[in-house]
């Protein structure tokens, strides 16, 4: 029997959450409800959710810092939730290491979908451990390991959130080929997706602070069009 995969809700409306429960129950989901920052940073260790969706405003301890406080010490997905629509604030939470961001009020088929859509791009290293064909691409100093989703750059391994790596080995896997912002975010977002294009410079830019250009090769912006992974010989 498949054992249904766990999402934790933490918003201080009990009732927007009750909602958001029973939505995701109905798609055959297990829930879990935090109504402050405190507790569901104590949930991600006891319930083990599959996926946590954050409010932003709670409180005591408000959503930006739950987010800080669980990336660092898991990769779990994160979809922040906020009435807060401006850039920055979306912008602030994918730099914190959100995997997403949707603004209220917003709908539950939709809530839903990018749920499922983030859950399809998140595989964890004990996923598929009989996996054969290894995905990995090599540089000088650089190695991407997509089979167990981990990045190591000048012999240290580097935490980095599903979409940056998926952003990474992308890239990587196609060396010195320009990739616009739009086929980058059908790519690793896929076509749910209905952010703008903002996001890959931000995934980008944090790239590039995790990852620095290498003799050898860099993530190189092709002004007016994209990205492309540089290799130089």
């Amino acid at each position: 029997m498949v054992s249904k995969q766990k999402i934790l809700i933490v918003d201080d409306d009990n009732n927007i959450a009750e909602l958001i429960s029973l939505y995701l129950i109905k798609e055959c989901f297990e829930t879990k409800i935090c109504n402050d920052g405190e507790s569901a940073i104590g949930a991600v260790d006891t319930f083990e959710p599959n996926l946590i969706l954050l409010d932003l405003m709670l409180p005591g301890i408000d959503g930006y810092e739950v987010c800080r406080e669980v990336r660092s010490k898991s990769q779990i997905p994160i979809i922040m939730l906020s009435a807060k629509g401006e850039v920055f604030d979306k912008v602030l939470g994918l730099e914190m290491g959100a995997d997403d961001y949707m603004e209220k009020p917003f709908d539950s088929k939709e809530l839903v979908a990018r749920v499922k859509a983030v859950l399809r791009r998140y595989k964890p290293a004990t996923v598929e451990p009989e996996e054969s064909d290894e995905k990995i691409v090599r540089y000088p100093d650089l190695e991407i390991n997509m089979t167990n989703y981990s990045v190591s750059y000048m012999g240290k391994r580097v935490d980095m959130p599903p979409k940056e790596l998926e952003l990474l080995y992308f890239l990587a896997a196609s060396p010195n080929h320009v990739y616009t912002r739009e086929q980058l975010l059908d790519q690793i977002w896929g076509y749910e997706y209905v952010g703008d294009t903002r996001t890959v410079d931000v995934h980008i830019k944090r790239l590039r602070e995790k990852i620095k250009d290498h003799e050898k090769w860099g993530i190189a912006t092709i002004w007016g069009i994209g990205y492309k992974f540089e290799s130089r010989a």
